[in-house]
């Protein structure tokens, strides 16, 4: 009897995990809808294009190709098709490597290194307004537990 009682309380623990990742599914893709649409209108860009902009701002000597795909986990042809666009913009430039003639360093030209730092300054007001309901206090518990999950033994953090 006692096993059917310990079979049901992992059920139900099980479950609740459920519940716990769906709900965080649900608000990542309601925030980055929500975050989506105010790239479009604000600053008539794309979040891909905003992904692109934020890894090479925080790699100011700029990244490979294949680098840049790695940090997005994107296809090399997803982030062709943006640093293509990227560099007609003025924002990008391709520096070719020297003793590779295949591999190129993109990096954020001063232009926009100055336009994405605006965009990440808004931004991050945006998120920050999306999440007003939490307290400091939850927000610092919230981010310790998430700190604490562990995909396939890895620290997601």
């Amino acid at each position: 009897m006692s096993t059917a009682v310990e079979t049901l309380g992992i059920e139900e623990r099980d479950k609740q995990r459920l519940r716990i990742w769906l709900r965080l599914l649900k608000i990542s893709r309601q925030m980055e809808a929500e975050i989506r649409e105010r790239l479009r209108v604000e600053f008539a860009t794309t979040l891909p294009r905003f992904d692109v902009l934020a890894a090479l701002y925080r790699e100011r000597d700029g990244m490979k190709m294949s680098a840049l795909s790695a940090a997005l986990m994107v296809s090399n042809g997803n982030v062709t098709g943006i640093v293509e666009r990227l560099v007609s913009d003025g924002l990008v430039v391709r520096v070719p490597v020297s003793g590779d003639r295949r591999a190129m360093i993109v990096q954020l030209t001063d232009k926009g290194r100055e336009e994405f730092a605006h965009m990440a300054k808004v931004h991050e007001s945006w998120i920050a307004s999306m999440l007003n309901m939490l307290s400091d206090e939850d927000a610092d518990v919230l981010v310790d537990l998430l700190d604490n999950v562990q995909i396939k033994g890895v620290r997601t953090r």
